[in-house]
């Protein structure tokens, strides 16, 4: 494994996903318009991959505007984080990360270069940070799985839609290396084939037993006795555990359920949205067209066509078994229990 993405020599380094599984390609930002743009178009994806881009955008940003003008800075670094912000709507981790860079702009008697370095090291924080959370949510997911288990995963939440390691595909990690007798089973996530192109790479590189399978087959295998345990990341929680996640991911849930199939929810607390009482309140972002009338810039599908895209659905917390995060497992109500875990963790702290 190697970093999706990363700060160094002054410029933002990523992973284009969108050339993978043929070719592992490093791309450079130097301005905050390439990281947006490598946002907006796919380049790098993935909740916690996002916040740390958008993080990094705003460094960039900062790095690059020139004057002693801490008014004219401060403008500067609002307008690009209003262009970061306008990227992608519903992964909240990108708003998050938005605002933790932000807050450092509230001290009015701070210089430019004091805040140009706060700016820079907040964003290399946020990064390192995010690898800490990912290991830890693997330890903690690993005590909901047996030794022998298959599971069922959908779209990618591996290292490559995090800074490193992953969230659901983190948790697979740390159960195969503990437990190592498992499969998993990868759906192919369309309509941008993540689990395809992205996932069975991942699991492919680290020798874990996978198979490939269409969106569609998931609910076969569950009929047969052939899953165990489901396990997918999240772009955002409601307060009430609702879960906003890759298209698709909700039919996978009713499935589970109908099944009697434990399904989980990996992903770091940043993603919990406790302004939002449910994911009724999501705001779900539509994609291109070409992305379902085409694979791999093949088209697939009559010119003329109408085309609805939602790159997400919405997962009831009533179809969740547990959320996996990395300052503990919280089980339902999650209302209450995700209140609670705030209240232990702010408890443990002090």
């Amino acid at each position: 494994m190697i970093k999706t993405i990363e700060w160094r020599e002054d410029k933002v380094f990523m992973i284009d996903q969108r050339k993978l599984p043929d070719d592992l390609e490093i791309i450079s930002c130097s301005n905050h318009y390439e990281v947006a743009d490598a946002i907006k178009d796919m380049a790098i994806r993935g909740a916690p991959a996002i916040g740390a881009a958008a993080a990094y955008g705003m460094a960039l940003a900062a790095k690059n505007y020139e004057t002693d003008d801490i008014s004219k800075f401060i403008n500067y670094l609002e307008k690009a984080r209003d262009l970061m912000a306008a990227t992608r709507p519903t992964a909240v981790n990108l708003f998050w990360a938005l605002g933790k860079i932000w807050e450092l702009t509230i001290n009015s008697d701070i210089t430019v270069k004091e805040l140009r370095d706060k700016i820079i090291s907040k964003a290399k924080e946020i990064a390192e940070t995010d690898i800490q959370t990912n290991y830890k949510i693997g330890e903690n997911g690993v005590q909901l799985f047996d030794d022998g288990d298959i599971i069922l995963t959908h779209c990618n939440a591996g290292s490559l839609a995090t800074v490193f390691y992953g969230t659901a595909l983190g948790v697979i990690r740390s159960v195969y290396r503990q437990k190592r007798n498992i499969k998993v089973f990868v759906d192919e996530t369309r309509p941008v084939l993540q689990g395809a192109r992205l996932t069975a790479w991942e699991l492919l590189e680290e020798k874990i037993p996978a198979t490939l399978i269409c969106d569609s087959v998931a609910g076969f295998l569950m009929s047969r006795g052939e899953i165990s345990k489901v396990i997918v990341g999240a772009d955002r929680i409601g307060a009430n555990g609702d879960v906003a996640n890759k298209i698709g991911t909700y039919s996978i849930s009713v499935l589970a359920k109908e099944h009697n199939i434990p399904f989980y929810v990996a992903a770091p607390f940043t993603t919990i949205d406790f302004e939002i009482n449910n994911g009724n309140e999501i705001k779900i972002e539509e994609r291109r067209e070409s992305e379902v009338t085409t694979i791999m810039g093949r088209r697939i599908a009559p010119i003329g066509i109408d085309v609805y895209n939602p790159a997400f659905d919405v997962t009831p917390n009533k179809n969740i078994s547990a959320i996996i995060t990395e300052k503990g497992i919280v089980k339902p109500p999650f209302f209450n229990n995700l209140k609670r875990l705030i209240k232990l963790n702010k408890c443990k702290k002090n």
